[in-house]
């Protein structure tokens, strides 16, 4: 693993209490996937989870075979822009209005 990027395990009670409840969370499932201990996911690890599988090459930016800690947070905070832009652009646009129903006459 690179030299100055910390694993779930490194981090220091200063840095959690800086982080979100999502990024507990992720770190937590982070440690719960990497089975081995060793730091970073394989596509093993991860296969019993088909959106993480799904999203495996995308999130392996330096093409290891094998995810990083500090990759998983790259790829969530890439994915949170993109939702945040979709959101921002469907509340762009202006609601959809129905055509007024004409009443049925009775013949």
């Amino acid at each position: 693993m690179a030299q100055g990027t910390p694993t779930p395990t490194e981090s220091a009670p200063s840095q959690e209490a800086a982080l979100t409840k999502g990024e507990l969370k992720a770190m937590r499932d982070f440690k719960m996937l990497d089975f081995n201990g060793d730091g970073k996911l394989s596509r093993t690890e991860v296969k019993l989870f088909p959106r993480l599988s799904a999203a495996f090459d995308d999130a392996d930016t330096n093409h290891d075979n094998y995810v990083s800690y500090e990759e998983v947070r790259e790829f969530a905070a890439k994915y949170r822009t993109e939702r945040d832009r979709q959101k921002a652009a469907q509340a762009a646009q202006p609601p959809i209005q129905e055509a007024p129903v004409a009443p049925l006459k009775a013949e």
